[in-house]
């Protein structure tokens, strides 16, 4: 089934997404997307439903034909402070302010969103699969969260975040019940205190 383009035929429209909110570690990435009206991509879905080629190659198409787009990270250190919730809006505002022209209308993938700036929003459960622009801002989100949890695995190799990405995975818990906490991880997140015996950010 083809995305729709858009939800407001007659208004400058983003869509917002985010990646990383479910990590043990590192932090969340938000992007936000204006897409021209008539854009279709045959290869453009929700970034989980793509392998990290296709990811990769969409990025380069959305990149090239956007209006306006935007990345921003929040650090975890921010979302221990303020919760991941907060956290996520935080980044999705951030990224917000970076589109030119403001759009008149956002639609952000989920079911809650705090106001940016006064402009009226949509929020939509599944979005990401439903429509392009929050699509794009998925696969946006997604390879920049991935290149950086890439770019910081050589620092503390035991968790595999080349793979895993920050995410709960077994290996990763693993490697945190042996080796402690990083400077990376989210204190906030359900650490023990076998866990936390070694912190390597102390």
């Amino acid at each position: 089934m083809a995305l729709k383009t858009s939800f407001y035929n007659n208004v400058t429209e983003a869509g917002v997404d985010e990646a990383g909110r479910g990590c043990l570690a590192g932090p969340v990435v938000a992007a936000a997307v204006i897409l021209p009206r008539r854009f279709r991509h045959p290869g453009l879905n929700d970034s989980k439903k793509l392998t990290a080629g296709q990811r990769l190659k969409i990025r380069e198409d959305i990149l090239g034909a956007a209006v306006s787009w935007h990345v921003a990270f929040v650090p975890n250190t921010i979302i221990d402070e303020i919760n991941i919730l907060r956290a996520t809006w935080k980044a999705m505002h951030e990224a917000l302010s970076h589109l030119s022209p403001c759009p008149g209308h956002i639609i952000v993938d989920g079911n809650r969103f705090l106001q940016y700036d006064k402009i009226p929003f949509t929020a939509i459960i599944r979005g990401d699969g439903l429509y392009s622009s929050i699509a794009a801002a998925s696969v946006l989100a997604k390879t920049a969260r991935d290149e950086y949890m890439q770019s910081i695995h050589d620092e503390f190799p035991h968790y595999g975040w080349n793979q895993n990405m920050g995410y709960p995975t077994r290996g990763h818990r693993s490697a945190i019940e042996k080796h402690g906490i990083t400077p990376y991880h989210r204190r906030s997140f359900s650490l023990t205190d076998s866990q936390m015996k070694l912190d390597f950010g102390k």
